[in-house]
């Protein structure tokens, strides 16, 4: 039983400290992303993107790149983008540059791996896009966008703000509400995903031992580095891995990380860290949205686009020497929690933010009790069942974490775990 509280104290400790060490970027990243969001409409995006070619692509990836990183706010704008006239291409730019190239995302992944796979995340997203449109143009699924156009229907709901410069925004009162109402649905969005995905993080640190992912993920932890097959059946295996998890991209680096620790190679984290939009609820939402015909072509898209392109970013970067090499017990694993809380930049960091974030709620809140503000709704797709889940889920987590902060405050527990 002793051993039982050792570890759960440790699994607590760990997934607070990874929250603790990423507070501050998600913050970061969520007043960028709020800030743009209000100050570029989507009405503006429509105007600006065709429905196919070059420009229209560029576009798409831009606009994607200055949204949010949620991946049902994602889905609902890509939805909406596509309902009023954008292309299946340049949608699926959106889309993927909007879940892979966001700047919050790399900042995450900057703390928690390395600058290589920050690379990774960009470049690959950029390929992943080029993918998606080669495979739309190979394919040619005219009939099939047909039915879904169709089945969307038309939509006249207009953007009340797109006569407001950005400017006139940021100089009023009901702007700077608008941002804080952005940003606190921002974190609305997310904190399910968060809270589950840190908590599992936690878990596998403390009771998954390392002989698991050497079964899992063929040739991983063998020290050396492994062979096309092993590094194929990684890549392979690691969507499914994600698909397991059903976590969103930000909620999923920890444990990306933690594979890497235990000796996945670069294209297997890869291929998990892009797999946020082949999970069991980004499927219902799009089959919901776009029927399951349409929704299972996105599916293949997806799934063998993040095998190519994990693939080609892997041997890219041996290629050129980069390859970073596993480090497995030496990064910010289940044995690092006491680093996680120590003074650095990082605690002055998370200070500064706390109070913006306490300051945009309060704006949220009195914009909210006077009744001024604007909505800027991000619609999970009527997925009420999946999102009924994610709240068990999350309570589940929630009181894990609780029972497990307790256990690591008793004298001998605390001990032994070190915290």
């Amino acid at each position: 039983m002793d051993g039982f509280l050792q570890n759960w104290a440790k699994a607590a400790l760990t997934s607070t400290g990874f929250f603790w060490m990423a507070l501050w970027a998600f913050a970061l990243g969520y007043l960028i992303s709020s800030l743009i969001q209000v100050l570029v409409t989507q009405t503006r995006m429509q105007r600006l993107m065709g429905k196919e070619g070059p420009r229209s692509m560029l576009l798409g990836t831009a606009f994607g790149f200055i949204s949010s990183s949620c991946s049902f706010a994602a889905l609902s704008t890509t939805r909406a983008l596509f309902q009023k006239g954008a292309g299946l291409a340049p949608a699926m730019a959106f889309l993927l540059a909007s879940t892979n190239l966001v700047i919050e995302l790399g900042i995450v992944i900057a703390l928690f791996l390395s600058w290589h796979f920050v690379v990774g995340e960009y470049v690959g997203g950029l390929l992943l896009i080029g993918f998606a449109w080669l495979f739309i143009k190979i394919t040619r699924p005219r009939r099939l966008v047909e039915r879904v156009r169709e089945r969307l229907g038309g939509d006249e709901q207009q953007d009340g703000h797109a006569v407001r410069s950005a400017w006139d925004k940021l100089q009023s009162r009901d702007g700077w509400q608008a941002i804080g109402q952005s940003y606190v649905m921002e974190w609305q969005m997310v904190w399910k995903d968060v809270l589950i995905g840190f908590t599992i993080a936690g878990i596998i640190a403390a009771f998954v031992p390392d002989a698991f992912f050497e079964t899992l993920f063929v040739g991983s932890g063998s020290g050396s580095e492994p062979g096309f097959g092993a590094v194929l059946a990684q890549t392979l295996i690691g969507p499914f891995a994600a698909f397991a998890t059903f976590i969103g991209s930000m909620g999923n680096i920890p444990l990306a990380a933690l594979l890497y620790e235990r000796g996945v190679s670069f294209a297997g984290v890869m291929a998990f860290i892009f797999s946020d939009l082949v999970v069991l609820p980004v499927l219902r939402i799009n089959a919901q949205y776009y029927g399951w015909k349409m929704a299972l072509y996105i599916l293949v898209m997806l799934l063998s686009g993040l095998v190519v392109v994990s693939l080609a970013m892997h041997y890219g970067l041996m290629a050129l020497d980069l390859l970073p090499q596993g480090q497995s017990g030496s990064g910010s694993g289940g044995g690092q929690q006491r680093d996680l809380f120590k003074l650095n930049y990082g605690f002055v960091l998370n200070l500064i933010f706390l109070a913006v974030s306490a300051a945009l709620g309060w704006l949220w809140w009195s914009g909210k009790q006077s009744g001024g503000g604007h909505a800027h709704h991000h619609d999970h797709g009527g997925s009420s069942r999946s999102e009924q889940i994610l709240k068990v889920c999350a309570a589940i987590a929630a009181a894990w974490l609780l029972g497990g902060l307790g256990a690591a405050a008793l004298p001998g527990v605390q001990a032994s775990t070190g915290g």
